[in-house]
């Protein structure tokens, strides 16, 4: 009973409002933040998707998942909200403003950025987020950058043919007239992906050896 009472009191507790209630609220809000930065795009129809479409429902989408967890937390309560590390929150926001500052040109003063396009602001956004967590590692975040890029490309890019640029500047400049758009994006998808899978298979290779290493030296210990 001491250590339960220890243990579950180890927590700084800042208000008495559930967790649920307040993360639901807060998905609530940025659902409705969402859904009004997308309001002066046009939706379009589902025949046609304008570049508003997806930004709307995926904005309804979050708010009401943040209804449903707000409603949870009031009727089944759980623990008040407690002390919690900026590290995650400040990592977050500088993976997303270095997304905006790379994806496209972007004037900061008297320098500007050069747009790299969603192929190279997609992994080095996800990479850069995942060190919000003291536990990140890098092999294993390389490989959710490629190929969570190579999924966006592939969704935003080529199924529903949204108005993002996915490759630098330059590379669409030398490439214009040779290759059509359409092929380079599934290509560099496609290569992304590999690149991800085959990373992928080499650390569970590495984990593996390292496994019967363990299992060796116990044996022969």
């Amino acid at each position: 009973m001491s250590d339960r009472s220890s243990g579950a009191g180890s927590g700084h507790a800042l208000s008495r409002v559930p967790q649920n209630v307040a993360a639901g609220l807060g998905l609530v809000l940025l659902g409705m933040s969402g859904v009004w930065a997308a309001g002066d795009l046009s939706r379009g129809t589902l025949g046609a998707m304008g570049p508003g479409m997806l930004p709307h429902w995926v904005a309804i989408g979050v708010a009401a998942c943040g209804v449903l967890l707000a409603a949870t937390g009031f009727v089944r309560g759980g623990a008040g909200l407690q002390t919690f590390g900026l590290r995650g929150p400040i990592v977050v926001v500088l993976a997303i403003l270095a997304f905006a500052a790379t994806i496209r040109p972007t004037a900061l003063g008297p320098i500007t950025t050069p747009g790299l396009g969603l192929i190279f602001a997609g992994p080095l956004a996800v990479i850069l987020a995942g060190y919000a967590s003291p536990e990140a590692r890098f092999r294993e975040l390389v490989i959710l950058a490629l190929l969570l890029t190579a999924g966006c490309m592939l969704l935003f890019g080529d199924l529903l043919n949204l108005p993002i640029p996915l490759f630098p500047i330059a590379l669409i400049e030398a490439a214009s007239g040779t290759v059509s758009s359409r092929v380079l994006l599934r290509l560099a998808a496609g290569a992304l992906a590999l690149a991800g899978l085959g990373l992928l298979l080499l650390l569970r290779r590495s984990a593996r050896r390292g496994g019967t290493d363990v299992a060796r030296h116990s044996m022969t210990g």
